[in-house]
């Protein structure tokens, strides 16, 4: 049976003034039907706009998908007109965005927002959209529904205005809800609500959920499979226990042993990655970690891997066992 999602190589550049972008590069993973993919990595690494990809939201000029498939129930996204994709966004496939209050137009309702795409989408009329509008309100957490119906963005907190957004997805019922970082803006235990909100709704509703993260720990309770990025590539896919019990890529291990832990002595400093991601404009010819990576061989630097089988289910792309510290 063929997976919910599909993405095959997808390929995304922007053409710049100062050059070529290459902001993802030849991507691939698959979702099922109500599972839920973590994509993690450090800002810049391609997450954002691999999405954005999905949905159809790259601006063109100076973005362009240049290459790869996103196949949903076996239908390739991108071969599709704006009309057909705007069919599918919102109702079929929804997304959370970051920064509520940069998403919310400040000067209309919530419920005017929310209740756009009943009316868009399912033809509801407004009567029967509005009282919608109210329950999908009340389902997320917010208070008095009814009540704030008619107010604006601004008189609602960080942690409302989230809650907001995730009804505004869901109010078409989606296969798929894609959420972009949408904790990252919150204090910690607003984040902590919303990830139980999420968490809920998709065992309610049974939907799959891509949650993208640059935070591990945020991954660890809510996903089944995990996709590491950097430099726009897929350097690690597995499941949660393959990624947090047995990490294999040299990134992966970085970013696990700078995760806070319990179990750490009270004196003992978190572990860093040296050095700086490398731009995009201009990508080393070999794997783009290199020059960060404690376990490079000379190899590393001539040739970048491509994604190769270490377990069931289990793909890295490095020339390095991490395990033995010698080339595979």
């Amino acid at each position: 049976m063929a997976p919910l999602l599909e993405i095959r190589d997808l390929t995304t550049r922007f053409y710049t003034l100062d050059g070529v972008v290459h902001a993802v590069n030849g991507i691939s993973y698959t979702l099922e039907e109500g599972e839920t993919l973590g994509i993690v990595g450090e800002s810049g690494c391609g997450k954002s706009v691999s999405v954005l990809s999905v949905m159809g939201l790259i601006p063109d000029p100076p973005g362009k998908i240049a290459a790869g498939q996103v196949l949903y129930r076996g239908q390739d996204l991108l071969r599709l007109d704006e009309a057909q994709i705007e069919h599918i966004r919102g109702k079929e496939i929804a997304m959370v965005f970051q920064d509520p209050m940069t998403s919310l137009n400040p000067v209309l309702t919530i419920g005017r927002q929310v209740i756009e795409p009943l009316i868009v989408h399912l033809g509801m009329g407004r009567e029967e959209a509005r009282l919608r509008v109210v329950e999908l309100l009340e389902m997320v957490g917010i208070p008095q529904a009814a009540d704030r119906y008619g107010d604006y963005p601004h008189q609602f907190s960080g942690g409302m205005r989230q809650r907001a957004m995730i009804a505004m997805a869901l109010a078409c019922d989606p296969s798929i809800l894609i959420a972009d970082e949408p904790t990252t803006a919150l204090d910690v235990t607003i984040q902590a609500q919303i990830i139980d909100l999420v968490k809920d709704l998709r065992d309610r509703l049974g939907m799959a959920v891509i949650w993208i993260t640059h935070d591990l720990g945020i991954i660890a309770g809510l996903a089944e499979k995990v996709v590491v990025m950097y430099a726009g590539f897929i350097v690690e896919r597995g499941s949660v226990d393959d990624i947090y019990g047995d990490p294999r890529h040299p990134y992966t291990l970085a970013l696990m042993k700078s995760l806070p832990r319990v179990d750490r002595s009270s004196g003992e400093k978190l572990a860093t990655i040296p050095g700086l991601p490398p731009d995009l404009l201009g990508l080393p010819p070999g794997c783009p970690f290199t020059p960060r990576c404690e376990y490079a061989v000379e190899r590393c630097r001539q040739e970048n891997p491509r994604l190769e089988p270490v377990g069931p289910g289990h793909e890295i792309a490095c020339w390095v066992d991490v395990t033995t510290g010698r080339e595979r």
